[in-house]
């Protein structure tokens, strides 16, 4: 129990005492003391316990310490908070993110370490055991409660001996959690998350997106009273600026788009069930893992024989590609709502007739799955990055120029998206429709479509000039 009620007492002298200078305080109704062999030590000790009862502390009744005494004692290191950060947001969480949650702490945690800490592990090997090992966990049988109960991977299996060792020198080594959040040791780890595994400037939505890991730990520590403040706070740092903007000269144009899709439909029966997959990353600027969850109830097409008619899709659902270590079913993907939204929101998007004819001959020749998938694996299951990467590859070899293919032009598949969203603001839709379209919000559509909205601003104010002059109005 706590208490503001304290007495702190003079210094009493034994000379007879091994330890001649004793101390006694009392809090509450309890006594305590403790004897010093010099007296500059229990003057010391004495000035400390004063400070704290001037600076208003509670004292505990029991130990008789001050309040900042008793967090340093029962403190955790940094190591050990993260681990109980990802038990606690595990369950709830997609899993995407707890990957992206544990490729977080991976990158800080190597960081805030003792000073001399010797005897450190290969940075692969080190990397390898927090990643995989410390901060991903493994289902087992649900708990008393009958709630999902998880345990980190390191627990559930048997890890190498180089990641038994690896994870027994980061426990013992690790700062303490009140160290790890000094300023000079926080600025240590954003500086590792703002640069890549090889050392370059990381994309500013990754290093954001770490950050806020970094920020959620340390509210968590704040709410285990670990910490009284979130350091971040009082850190003034900003990542490195990096450039977010696609670079147009890669993307491919409608008619070089075309003869790739085409491409991979060429490549036989494979080829031609993931032409309409492919059509759907252009025509429709969806993102793969919306690809992937399409089913033949989201198509609204218009009768066969009004060809030249839009048609619609009505997106609901993703199904992300992450390993099978970060879902409950051991799944290599995990369905979830759209990106950035409510579970059951929907985002319609209007599709020209040339995708209407792609999708139609597509549940003609192909079917559907069980589910009503469009597009599936042999056995069923999701379309693998791998699988439409190789196929997008090999159509890149027969249509490009052997300069082209080994440039980066249209060096992957997401390039299409790319392509179908630059080709909508050229055509002048308005930026809240295209936004809304593609599933982005307008700020980042600004990001990174920004030198092509910059030339439709051209085009805007070429038009209010046209209607000033019109007017009579000399425009400037």
């Amino acid at each position: 129990m706590l208490t503001f009620d304290v007495r702190i007492y003079e210094l009493e002298i034994r000379p007879d005492r091994p330890k001649p200078y004793r101390l006694h305080w009392k809090v509450g109704t309890r006594k305590h003391s403790k004897s010093f062999r010099l007296k500059p030590q229990a003057d010391g000790r004495r000035a400390q316990l004063m400070a704290a009862l001037q600076n208003g502390e509670q004292f505990d009744i029991e130990l008789g310490f001050p309040t900042s005494e008793l967090r340093a004692l029962n403190t955790i290191t940094w190591y050990q908070h993260a681990l109980d950060y990802v038990l606690m947001k595990w369950p709830r969480v997609a899993a995407k993110h707890r990957a992206g949650i544990a490729d977080a702490l991976a990158t800080a945690t190597p960081t805030l370490l003792r000073a001399g800490a010797k005897g450190a592990p290969a940075p692969r090997v080190l990397r390898a055991a927090l990643y995989e090992w410390a901060f991903r966990l493994i289902r087992v049988p649900n708990d008393a409660d009958g709630e999902p109960a998880f345990v980190t991977r390191a627990e559930a299996e048997q890890p190498p001996p180089e990641i038994v060792r690896a994870l027994t020198w980061i426990a013992s080594n690790s700062l303490p959690i009140n160290d790890a959040a000094r300023p000079a040791n926080v600025r240590k780890a954003l500086s590792a998350i703002s640069v890549t595994l090889k050392g370059k400037p990381a994309a500013e939505n990754t290093t954001r997106r770490k950050r806020m890991v970094l920020n959620s730990v340390f509210n968590y520590a704040i709410e285990r009273e670990q910490l009284d403040s979130n350091p971040l706070k009082r850190v003034d740092w900003q990542a490195p600026n990096t450039d977010e903007e696609v670079d147009f000269r890669f993307v491919p144009g409608p008619k070089l788009a075309k003869a790739l899709i085409d491409g991979v439909r060429a490549q036989g029966r494979r080829g031609e069930h993931l032409h309409a997959f492919f059509g759907c990353f252009y025509y429709a600027a969806m993102r793969p893992s919306e690809i992937a969850s399409l089913k033949d109830t989201d198509c609204v097409l218009p009768p066969e024989e009004k060809a030249e008619e839009w048609g619609e899709l009505l997106l609901s659902e993703s199904r992300p590609e992450v390993g099978s270590g970060w879902t409950d079913d051991g799944k290599p993907y995990q369905k979830r709502g759209l990106k950035r939204r409510a579970r059951k929101t929907t985002r319609p998007v209007p599709i020209p007739p040339v995708l209407v004819r792609m999708l139609r001959e597509h549940i003609k020749e192909h079917g559907v799955a069980p589910d009503g998938r469009l597009f599936r694996a042999v056995r069923g299951g999701r379309v693998r990055s791998t699988e439409y990467c190789e196929m997008w590859q090999e159509a890149r070899k027969k249509v490009l120029s052997p300069t082209d293919a080994n440039s980066l032009l249209a060096d992957v598949p997401y390039k299409l998206r790319h392509a179908g969203v630059s080709l909508w603001i050229r055509a002048g839709v308005e930026p809240p429709e295209v936004a809304r379209r593609a599933g982005h919000s307008l700020a980042v559509l600004y990001r990174i479509y920004a030198k092509i909205l910059r030339g439709r601003e051209t085009h805007a104010n070429a038009l209010i000039a046209k209607a000033l002059q019109e007017e009579g109005v000399e425009s400037a």
